[in-house]
């Protein structure tokens, strides 16, 4: 019997030595990404480069990359970012941002792009929590408040968010962009600052993906509108793209997807993984793909969702060779990743 215990005892300290080194290997392997990252896209005072746009920047770009400094815990790099954001796009009558910036004009659209806002605000509120920061918290809550202010509109599948502050109230329905329902982002506002809407708009989200089924694959558009019913919105491109596959993600990482959620994401990448490349867009006017394949910030999200419930790390993907959008889906993956493993 004591053979025995011991023998148990020597593969648990075993099996906990293997995990502290996979873990150890991992940590290293996300900070050598978050170095190649910020060498990649941002500048030393603090502005995110899209290099695969125009070499603009963008309240997005700004938000997601202060949420990564956080998971990195780089405090430095955070609050250079944040200074930026601050100077160049806080720059409207409200707390909100402006969302895009050149360095020929700076700020030369003072409309707001909402996930930026709310990317930024969750960033503001997850460095208050590590760092111990009350001014990082009121300048969140700040832009949360003109969020749900300005930007919080009802409907018949409760409140949503419209993606800016101009230009989306239309006669015939609002227009929105459901990868702006950020669900992790949502469930952390509830805990930092609490208020019911959170709830409410995690809610209605995921009732509008349920009826956001179109095309063959019956997956969403990346802007639908919101009048009788779901629809692809006009005046828009009518195909899942770009946008819209954040939309499992986001229901993955903020514990909102289930088996039927998934499933029109799942038929269609699982089918195209089996193809000789997996497609960044579908039309659902006639099904037509893009005659390219997807980078490896979606390939990514599209193997976790064919995974799912299951996670695991993603593939070496170089983050030296992506771009600034392919980049910030695989760092954010494996910050799902990462989280969902604790």
């Amino acid at each position: 019997m004591f053979m025995r215990d011991k023998s148990l005892s020597y593969f648990k300290a075993l099996l906990l030595g293997l995990l502290v080194q996979f873990g150890s290997a991992s940590a290293m392997a996300g900070q050598a990404d978050w170095t190649e990252f910020k060498q990649r896209f941002v500048l030393a005072e603090g502005r995110v480069v899209d290099v695969g746009n125009g070499g603009i920047s963008h309240s997005e770009g700004q938000g997601v990359t202060m949420l990564l400094a956080v998971h990195y815990n780089d405090q430095k790099t955070f609050d250079r970012l944040w200074q930026w954001t601050q100077s160049a796009l806080q720059v409207r009558k409200d707390r909100l941002l402006a969302w895009r910036w050149t360095t020929k004009q700076g700020v030369n659209d003072f409309n707001n792009a909402t996930d930026g806002d709310l990317y930024v605000a969750w960033a503001l509120l997850r460095a208050a929590d590590k760092w111990h920061v009350p001014a990082y918290k009121k300048a969140a809550e700040a832009i949360l408040n003109d969020v749900k202010r300005l930007l919080v509109k009802p409907s018949k599948w409760g409140p949503v968010i419209l993606p800016g502050s101009a230009g989306f109230e239309k006669p015939a329905g609002q227009i929105v962009n459901l990868s702006y329902w950020i669900f992790p982002a949502l469930n952390d506002f509830s805990r930092y600052a609490p208020d019911p809407v959170w709830d409410q708009l995690g809610e209605s989200g995921v009732a509008i993906i349920r009826e956001s089924h179109f095309g063959k694959w019956q997956l969403p558009t990346d802007w639908v509108q919101l009048g009788s019913k779901v629809a692809p919105a006009p005046g828009f491109p009518a195909q899942f793209g770009y946008d819209a596959v954040r939309v499992p993600f986001f229901l993955m990482w903020g514990k909102k997807a289930n088996a039927n959620l998934l499933v029109p994401f799942q038929a269609f990448w699982g089918y195209y993984q089996k193809t000789p490349y997996l497609p960044p867009t579908v039309s659902i006017e006639n099904d037509a793909v893009a005659p390219y394949g997807a980078a490896p910030g979606i390939l990514n999200i599209a193997d976790l969702t064919c995974r799912y419930p299951a996670v695991a790390p993603r593939p070496d993907y170089p983050i030296n060779t992506q771009d600034y959008y392919s980049a910030t889906l695989l760092l954010l993956a494996d910050m799902m990743v990462g989280e969902q493993a604790r």
